[in-house]
């Protein structure tokens, strides 16, 4: 359960990552994709792998709050 789960939630991440140019809530969507990953990583123990993904979320939110119409 915990591979499909790391799976669906990289899966995920990766597809609101190429559609991040077709409107800024797929930013968002990228940023919730990345958390999805990120407690992946520690569920699983890679706790390095968390981390990032936690930081890249962080970039994320930022990039969509300064992207405001």
């Amino acid at each position: 359960m915990l591979t499909a789960y790391g799976a669906a939630s990289v899966t995920f991440m990766m597809v609101m990552y190429a559609l991040e140019r077709r409107h800024r809530r797929f930013v968002l969507g990228f940023a919730a994709g990345c958390l999805l990953s990120s407690s992946y990583g520690f569920l699983s123990g890679t706790w390095p792998f968390g981390v990032v993904e936690a930081v890249w979320s962080i970039i994320a939110i930022r990039r969509y709050l300064m992207s405001r119409p």
